[in-house]
C-alpha cells in the first residue's frame, strides 16, 4: 500500500509539471516555488494597456487565484466572518461562472488585527475538483463542473486568533491541512474523495514550544512535500519549529527548532537544502538539510541569514540566488543560497505582502500599493517596468499560458500582451 501510495503521489507530481504552463494549481504554483514555465508574459501594463480582463470581486479575501483549464478559482467572505463563498471566473472571458455561498457562520470569532480576511488560504484544484479551505470555519470539496458540494468537514477546530492562512496540499490521495492555532497546532490529512481523516499529528506531542502564550504559537505557513533519498517529507514550517513528516502516516522525521512566530512562508528545496523563513522573531531565515532524524538543530543548519528577511512575503529560489522582499519600505534583497552571502539589495519603496513569481528570466514583484516591479535577476538587478493598477495586491498572483492572473483587494485582472 505504501508503494501504491508513493506512485500515486509520483503521478500526480508528474500531471503538475506536464500541465505548469497552462495550469496553477495551488498556492505558489504547480511546484510550490512561484516558478512558471510560460513564455511571453507581458513586461508592461497598467489600467488601459495589456487587461484582457478585469472583473470585480465582491466582499474580501486575500486568496490566489488557482486555474484549471478554462476555470480561476477564488474565495472570498464576508468581511465580518458570516458567510463564505467560492468564486469561480471564466478564463476567456472574465465573467463569473459560479458564485456559491459554502458556508454560513453564526459566531466568527473577531479577527484581531486590520490585515487578514476570513478567506485568505488559497484553494487548491485538479481536475474536476476544486477544493477550498477557510480554516477551522470548514474545508469543502466542489465539483469543479457543477458546483457541487461533493463532502465538507467543520469539525477541524482552533483559535485562529487572527484568521486563516494557511493553504491546503494535494499529496497523491490525500488533501493536507494545517491548523497553528492560538489554541491548538496540528497538521491532518483527509482523503480527498471522502474528506474522512487518515491521520492526525499534534504539534505539542511532537516538540515543546517552550511557552504558554498563545500569541506566540500560531502560525499561517502551507507546507511542502520534497523527495529526500527517493522518499517524500512533508515539511511544515510553524511557530518555534518546523517539522518534517511522513507525508503518508503523519511519522514525525526530523524537527529544526529556529524560534519565531505568525510564520507565514512555505518552505523551499533546492542544492539538497531546505530555505525556511520565521516569521516574527527567530533565526529569520536558515538553510536546513532534510536528511537527518530526530532534532536536528544542532546538526543540519547550514547557514543563518537576518537582515530585512520578509515576515510575510515569501522568498524564491532561482539557480542558486534566492530573492525576497519584505513589508519593512519595500527592500528587494539577494543573497547566495549555498552559504547565505549576501549579493545586493535594491530599495523598491513599498509593502510587500505578495509573493513574487519567476518566469522567462524575469522577476515580477506586486506590492499593496499597487505597483507590480519588473526585473532581470542574477548576481546583478535590472529594473524592466514599474506597473501601476488602481489597487494593491495582499494575494500572490497565478501565471498560465502566457496570462498573469492578478486579484487585488477589489479585482481579478488577467494581464496578457496584445499584438
Amino acid at each position: 500500500m505504501r508503494i501504491a501510495a508513493i506512485l500515486i503521489a509520483a503521478a500526480t507530481l508528474t500531471t503538475a509539471f506536464v500541465f505548469a504552463g497552462e495550469n496553477w494549481p495551488q498556492y505558489r504554483g504547480p511546484h510550490e516555488d512561484g516558478h512558471s514555465d510560460a513564455a511571453g508574459l507581458p513586461v508592461t501594463w497598467s489600467e488601459k494597456e495589456n487587461i484582457v480582463w478585469k472583473t470585480a470581486i465582491h466582499d474580501k479575501g486575500w486568496s490566489s487565484p488557482v486555474v484549471w483549464g478554462d476555470q480561476v478559482w477564488m474565495t472570498t467572505a464576508k468581511a465580518d466572518g458570516t458567510q463564505m463563498f467560492a468564486v469561480c471566473v471564466d478564463r476567456k472571458t472574465g465573467e463569473v461562472s459560479y458564485d456559491l455561498k459554502v458556508f454560513d457562520v453564526e459566531e466568527p470569532v473577531p479577527l484581531k488585527n486590520g490585515t487578514n480576511t476570513y478567506a485568505s488560504p488559497t484553494p487548491t484544484i485538479e481536475e474536476g475538483r476544486v477544493y477550498v479551505h477557510f480554516g477551522s470555519y470548514g474545508t469543502a470539496c466542489l465539483d469543479a463542473k457543477t458546483g457541487a458540494k461533493l463532502w465538507e468537514r467543520r469539525d477541524l477546530r482552533c483559535d485562529h486568533w487572527r484568521g486563516p492562512a494557511s493553504s491546503p496540499i494535494l499529496f497523491g490521495g490525500l488533501l493536507i491541512l494545517t491548523f497553528d492555532g492560538f489554541d491548538a497546532q496540528y497538521v491532518v490529512a483527509l482523503d480527498k474523495k471522502t474528506g474522512q481523516t487518515v491521520w492526525k499529528s499534534d504539534r505539542d506531542r511532537d516538540f515543546d514550544y517552550g511557552t504558554d502564550d498563545g500569541d506566540r504559537r500560531k502560525a499561517f505557513a502551507t507546507p511542502a512535500v520534497i523527495t529526500v533519498k527517493g522518499k517524500p517529507e512533508l515539511i511544515s514550517p510553524a511557530a518555534i519549529a518546523t517539522t518534517a513528516f511522513d507525508p503518508l502516516t503523519g511519522k514525525v522525521l526530523w524537527v529544526v527548532y529556529h524560534g519565531g512566530m505568525n510564520v507565514t512562508q512555505p518552505p523551499l528545496f533546492g542544492l539538497g537544502k531546505v530555505f525556511l523563513c520565521t516569521g516574527d522573531g527567530g533565526l529569520k531565515m536558515l538553510a536546513v538539510r532534510p536528511d537527518g532524524a530526530g532534532d536536528v538543530t544542532k546538526t543540519h543548519i547550514d547557514w543563518k541569514y537576518s537582515k530585512n528577511v520578509p515576515s510575510r512575503s515569501s522568498p524564491i529560489l532561482v539557480d542558486d540566488l534566492l530573492y525576497f522582499a519584505n513589508e519593512m519600505g519595500g527592500m528587494l534583497s539577494c543573497i547566495d543560497a549555498k552559504n547565505g552571502d549576501p549579493v545586493w539589495q535594491e530599495r523598491l519603496g513599498g509593502s510587500f505582502w505578495a509573493s513574487p513569481i519567476y518566469a522567462d528570466g524575469r522577476l515580477y514583484l506586486f506590492n499593496d500599493e499597487g505597483t507590480t516591479t519588473v526585473g532581470e535577476i542574477g548576481r546583478t538587478w535590472k529594473k524592466l517596468a514599474a506597473n501601476k493598477l488602481d489597487d494593491g495586491c495582499m494575494a500572490s498572483p497565478a501565471v498560465a499560458g502566457k496570462s498573469l492572473f492578478v486579484r487585488t483587494r477589489t479585482h481579478l485582472y488577467r494581464i496578457e500582451k496584445k499584438d
